[in-house]
């Protein structure tokens, strides 16, 4: 590496390293006040990391955040004023504590969809608001008093200014951590749950359980705030933890922006002295006290998603200098799939499936089998049921009747995220991939069953070797398809040819025994369509076995090697491409009787 590398590395990262020192030299150089304001910035920023993890990328709206702050402020104050524990033991039981709960609450909430999510946390934040208030061992609204200062190393943290550098300490390791976090496979999964749900679980996500990892992740981020807020402020009641506060929480997430850790810090600061400057501005201007600022915070927020509605972030690192990343390092090659020789046996084995849509019949009946290291072709007129019966082998639709098998066992029932897991990598009729993540990106997603880093291991950027090999293959799949020169191109940028090539580059990173095709050439120029049909050539060669949905009849008819063809759900035939080209019925249906 030349010695102008690190050079180069600290002047596109000097606005951090400017934070950073701002951050460091604050408590020395500004009033009392402004140590407060950044105190409380540091501990908002804490919950507001985990919203923007949780809301801002993975989808899922929560307005219960602040009742996790009090759960954590509400353990510490009651374990040490009434108990006498460490402050330090208390954190680890207010995290446990949390993590009961959230697991609880996640278990039923986060599989709920649409307004029902938002709706059960107010209800759940607003029942912990009021169990703080009732309770009288917990100090009802008057609240708990005597609550002692934090010690480290026998120096007790009794100013703010000293517990300014534990707070930013904590928020900093957060921030840094939650950055690794998302630059990482599982960051990647979690970045695909806002729309793309179905997509990753075809690549052996479970939703369901990534869902659950960011919502504790988010809740415990919050708890630790509390921890720290109560032996900051040496006092607790309810009011900082009511739905009100759970609604601010959110309004610094959706200010700051998805995607970027520092947006959490940019909401946090907007939010935190715009508050501050409209509590002693407006009732002077209105000649009356009340919580005006909510009204203004909820005007600004509609201009927001309307004008900005991926934050203030994206804005911000337009000013910044860029750089294009640089192409990933050789690396060791990832694990490969023992593919057995093309024998001809049966590899997938459709056994009368039907599936039913009330009274619509879209698929009828149909059997067919997959040998192994063939490329088998199943078309049909528009709305023939090719579509769904590929969902059906996938597993993102359940059979009414009948039985699927892959490589000798039953498949019928099992979750998407399963059958990718024995060999199943596929693409979609309609493209689905993350737009705004980089092509690099996306193809790195489909060989997520192919390491193992969970969420320890990425925050503490324990996963390089991991990474760095996925990354690696990624990018040696995307010039496999000729899209090379777009590597780090954001996916959503490229034409629509282009992302259903991205598609068959990111199958190809999970390293599957059988690759589902579903009208891979559309939108693709001849040749284009051409380099397509060797690439699979070259594939089936080497021991990849193909199903392959299309339209264009020339492609299909010259790539084949044998075909099914379907017509309302049915089977209208079977065989060579030659003889389904001379079938009279497979005429007068698709190709045209004429």
């Amino acid at each position: 590496m030349s010695a102008g590398a690190p050079r180069s590395a600290f002047v596109r990262r000097w606005p951090v390293w400017a934070t950073l020192a701002a951050l460091a030299v604050a408590p020395a150089v500004v009033p009392q006040f402004y140590v407060t304001l950044l105190n409380y910035i540091g501990l908002y920023s804490l919950v507001a990391l985990g919203l923007m993890l949780l809301t801002g990328v993975a989808g899922q709206t929560s307005f219960g955040q602040a009742a996790f702050v009090g759960v954590g402020a509400y353990a510490t104050a009651i374990l040490t004023t009434m108990f006498g524990w460490s402050p330090w033991l208390t954190l680890l039981i207010g995290l446990l504590a949390t993590a009961a709960i959230a697991m609880m609450l996640g278990f039923v909430t986060l599989r709920m969809s649409g307004h029902f999510l938002p709706l059960a946390t107010i209800a759940w934040g607003i029942s912990l608001f009021y169990l703080f208030g009732t309770l009288p061992n917990l100090g009802g609204f008057t609240g708990l008093t005597g609550i002692p200062a934090l010690s480290i190393f026998g120096f007790e943290l009794r100013q703010e200014r000293h517990f300014y550098y534990l707070i930013w300490a904590i928020a900093l390791a957060a921030l840094w951590g939650t950055h690794n976090l998302l630059d990482s496979r599982l960051g990647r999964a979690v970045r695909a749950l806002k729309g793309s749900l179905t997509m990753a679980e075809a690549f052996g996500v479970d939703g369901a359980k990534l869902k659950s990892i960011v919502f504790l992740y988010a809740a415990l981020l919050a708890c630790v705030s509390g921890w720290l807020y109560a032996h900051l402020q040496r006092f607790v009641n309810p009011t900082p933890f009511s739905l009100t506060a759970s609604i601010e929480y959110l309004f610094m997430a959706v200010v700051g922006g998805a995607g970027n850790v520092w947006g959490a810090v940019i909401g946090a600061t907007l939010i935190t002295l715009l508050k501050e400057v409209l509590q002693d501005f407006l009732p002077k201007l209105l000649g009356q006290t009340g919580q005006f600022e909510v009204i203004v915070f909820g005007i600004l927020i509609v201009v927001l998603l309307q004008r900005a509605p991926d934050g203030l972030t994206p804005l911000v690192q337009r000013l910044l200098p860029r750089r294009r990343p640089a192409d990933p390092a050789p690396a060791p090659a990832l694990a490969h799939r023992a593919v057995a020789a093309a024998t001809g046996r049966p590899l997938l084995e459709v056994l009368d499936a039907t599936k039913e849509f009330g009274g619509l019949v879209a698929v009828n009946n149909l059997s067919f089998e997959l040998r192994q290291g063939e490329i088998l072709g199943l078309i049909g007129p528009n709305g023939a049921g090719k579509s769904t019966m590929f969902n059906l082998i996938s597993g993102l639709l359940p059979l009414t009747r009948g039985n699927v098998r892959f490589n000798g066992e039953t498949i019928s029932g099992l979750a998407p995220y399963h059958i990718a897991a024995r060999g199943l990598a596929r693409t979609f009729q309609h493209v689905k991939l993350i737009g705004q993540m980089s092509v690099l990106d996306n193809v790195a997603l489909g060989a997520f069953l192919r390491t193992r880093s969970g969420v320890a291991k990425a925050c503490l950027k324990l996963d390089g070797d991991d990474e760095a090999r996925v990354r690696y293959l990624a990018a040696q799949q995307i010039r496999r398809v000729g899209l090379g020169a777009q590597l780090h191109d954001a996916a959503g940028s490229l034409p629509l040819g282009k992302q259903r090539v991205v598609e068959i580059a990111r199958a190809l990173a999970a390293d599957p025994a059988l690759l589902l095709l579903d009208e891979p050439a559309a939108g693709l120029r001849y040749a284009e369509k051409q380099e397509l049909a060797n690439l699979l050539r070259q594939l089936q060669g080497e021991g990849m076995s193909i199903l392959l949905v299309e339209h264009d009849m020339d492609f299909v008819m010259g790539l084949t090697h044998r075909l099914v063809v379907m017509d309302f759900g049915q089977k209208l035939a079977e065989g060579l491409p030659a003889d389904i080209q001379r079938n009279p019925a497979v005429r007068e249906a698709y190709l045209g009787a004429a």
